[in-house]
């Protein structure tokens, strides 16, 4: 299997249905720009893969660095998070009331 059909059935895909335009949209998260629609579910994702090995190509073909899968990813389940003071000190009394620690706080609201 080459790489980019390799990364087509690798890559993390979503499916909504829009009730305003009555079809299935699916997405690509690591192609986020990339967005195909069908009147099925399944119809949807055969759509969206046949439009991001497409995507894929042209990248290959202008030399661009094909965007890893995110099953490849390591992640390392830490996450640095950045916050005003106010809002920083709302998650610690919140925390604080639940009597949990601010990350427990923090996850349990995501």
């Amino acid at each position: 299997m080459n790489l980019i059909k390799k990364y087509t059935e690798r890559y993390a895909y979503q499916i909504e249905y829009s009730e305003e335009d009555k079809v299935y949209i699916a997405r690509c998260a690591e192609l986020p720009d990339v967005l195909a629609h069908g009147k099925s579910d399944t119809d949807a994702i055969k759509e969206i893969k046949l439009a991001v090995e497409g995507v894929l190509k042209w990248m290959k073909e202008d030399k661009e660095a094909l965007p890893e899968p995110f099953c490849y990813h390591k992640f390392s389940g830490e996450l640095r998070l950045r916050m005003s003071q106010e809002k920083h000190r709302q998650v610690a009394i919140q925390a604080k009331l639940q009597g949990v620690s601010m990350n427990q706080y923090i996850l349990s609201r995501i």
